[in-house]
């Protein structure tokens, strides 16, 4: 019988199609790119194209949930049409929301994603620990309910996010780097991986490779003084369970930075795409040839 646990099936597929992820987001700026109009039905056929084009080829597809939510009700019973037809073709929906809250909150945001009887439930969901990472305790329970996946918020390629998560804890670990060893713990030595990963920016090897940081004091009154290479580097030679690596393509991120940004665990990875892949659209077949030559870079900057 197959494993149906999101870590093991995650890391099959991605050996079996490649571990490009395919970020399907009907921005304003894509929609009107492809000729289409700002509007519910220009929307439609932009996800339901991409969705068409990548989910038979891709691993992984992601769509993210603002895009959808920002034409009401008529764009979230879209995003409910993308999840479907995705995983029908095959593809591991990845629904990207990055909630983070708190009690029987956040136990609603996991019924409502990762629940296989709410129309929205995916096969993992984005979540933000900056609450503490013991409050998403519900999304990982409900995950491990149901073989469902977590990823979790750890180190994001947004200038900001640095003056919160390379802040260093009495222990001398960086914020992030406490969030993936407490994230690592729940996947204890399960094989070929865990289900419960994290988000690491592909831009953020750009700060490692210069050496070091100047982080100052931020609008909360943390103060940082300098970050060597050493110090803003993380370390995931222990990490047992799935990287997802936003950035990629138009925000900056190539595959040779896929090594700088996670070692050893670059093997886990699963970096996406989002506009680089809608671009050569709307021909379908123009984005599955996009699909294929990034499937072939990423494969080689892995080592696959």
């Amino acid at each position: 019988m197959p494993n149906k646990e999101f870590g093991a099936r995650a890391f099959r597929l991605s050996q079996e199609r490649g571990p490009v992820c395919a970020g399907i987001d009907p921005h304003g700026s894509q929609l009107l790119q492809w000729g289409l109009d700002d509007d519910l039905d220009g929307a439609e056929r932009f996800a339901m194209t991409l969705t068409e084009a990548v989910a038979e080829r891709c691993a992984f597809v992601k769509p993210q949930s603002a895009f959808f939510e920002r034409f009401g009700s008529g764009g979230v019973a879209l995003l409910e049409r993308v999840i479907a037809e995705s995983r029908r073709a095959g593809a591991l929906v990845i629904l990207d929301v990055k909630r983070g809250d708190i009690g029987s909150t956040m136990a609603a945001y996991a019924q409502a994603y990762l629940d296989p009887a709410s129309p929205l439930a995916a096969d993992a969901i984005t979540v933000s620990p900056y609450l503490g990472t013991g409050s998403l305790q519900p999304a990982f329970d409900t995950a491990a309910a149901h073989g469902k996946g977590v990823f979790v918020l750890a180190r994001t390629s947004n200038p900001e996010g640095k003056y919160l998560q390379m802040a260093k804890r009495r222990d001398g670990r960086s914020v992030a780097q406490s969030v993936i060893d407490e994230v690592n713990e729940r996947n204890g030595d399960a094989e070929p991986m865990g289900s419960f990963g994290i988000v690491m920016g592909a831009t953020i090897g750009a700060c490692a490779a210069e050496g070091e940081a100047r982080l100052r004091e931020s609008t909360y009154g943390i103060t940082h003084t300098t970050v060597s290479q050493r110090d803003s580097a993380h370390d995931l030679s222990q990490f047992n369970g799935p990287i997802l690596v936003p950035g990629m393509g138009a925000q900056g991120g190539r595959p040779s930075d896929l090594p700088r940004v996670l070692g050893s665990a670059t093997n886990f990875a699963i970096p996406s795409y989002s506009r680089q892949i809608a671009q050569p659209g709307p021909a379908a077949a123009s984005i599955r040839t996009a699909v294929e030559a990034l499937q072939e870079e990423c494969r080689a900057a892995m080592g696959e």
